[in-house]
């Protein structure tokens, strides 16, 4: 294995990078925090705040129309998609998560822009708070970084 070129992701950006965050408003009390775990996270990390924008959208369902609109806008090196997505009586939830994902995944692949999924895909409210904050960590904060290493990533596949 001596002979394995290996390519890594780092935790920092040279040049500077701009990010783009969608934050789904639907269930905003957790998504508020998935939003300042992020921001903060990409602070601590040195982006400066002109470098992040931050778009509002009413729900998880609207996030792949803006990303695919963010990332066909060469304004941005990676997309962050935040939301909460808990599940309810109904097939609701089923469809409202998977054409998420599978839209930005389309969207990531189609633009060569990586888009970091983090909407919560839960069965119940406290699940939700666990990874907006508690007890599993924030995943808005996961996110940034993922954001942060896959931009790196590409950067140094793309030479």
């Amino acid at each position: 294995m001596g002979d394995i070129i290996t390519i890594a992701g780092q935790a920092l950006l040279d040049p500077p990078a701009r990010f783009g965050i969608i934050a789904s408003r639907f269930n905003a009390f957790i998504v508020e925090n998935l939003v300042s775990g992020c921001v903060e996270t990409l602070r601590r990390h040195g982006v400066p705040e002109r470098d992040i924008t931050l778009v509002n959208v009413p729900g998880a369902w609207e996030t792949p129309l803006i990303a695919k609109t963010m990332a066909g806008s060469a304004k941005f090196d990676a997309i962050i998609a935040l939301g909460a997505i808990i599940r309810g009586a109904t097939a609701h939830f089923e469809h409202i998560a998977a054409g998420c994902a599978n839209g930005l995944a389309e969207i990531s692949l189609g633009s060569s822009i990586p888009v970091v999924f983090a909407v919560l895909t839960v069965e119940t409210v406290e699940q939700a708070i666990e990874r907006a904050g508690g007890k599993a960590g924030n995943r808005g904060a996961d996110a940034a970084l993922t954001a942060i290493e896959m931009i790196s990533l590409m950067r140094r596949l793309r030479g």
